[in-house]
């Protein structure tokens, strides 16, 4: 498969990242904006399933102020991810993104990038 991103230990673990080509903004149910972009990514993985796409975008487009969360996880495809949460109005919405700051080395392409859950947050496609 051209342009994937394989896990050396397991080739059939990988992701495929494509521009999205579009205009991205990622909004709160309420409609305030966190982020608004036009060089957001698509990745698409393959490992024991099918996953659903993600879109992720430059952390320098993300507007809204988030807070580092202690909680990780770990993807052996992609490394470690970090957690973040955003306050609004004294709520406290726990878990609004992900990042992995320091990606394994074959995953490079996805460091500097956030990418949002999708049930908590709602994405707007836009013609560029």
């Amino acid at each position: 498969m051209d342009g994937a991103i394989r896990r050396p230990d397991a080739p059939n673990h990988f992701m495929i990242l494509k521009p999205a080509q579009k205009r991205i903004l990622i909004r709160l149910p309420d409609g305030s904006v966190l982020a608004d972009t036009c060089h957001a990514v698509r990745l698409m993985e393959a490992g024991k399933t099918l996953y659903d796409p993600v879109i992720y975008l430059p952390r320098e487009d993300v507007s809204a102020p988030f807070e580092k969360q202690s909680k990780t996880t770990h993807c052996p495809l992609k490394g470690d991810a970090s957690y973040f949460s955003f306050d609004v109005g004294g709520e406290q919405l726990v878990d609004l993104a992900w990042s992995y700051e320091k990606p394994f080395d074959f995953a490079k392409d996805i460091e500097g990038l956030m990418a949002f859950f999708g049930d908590r947050i709602v994405i707007e496609e836009h013609p560029i």
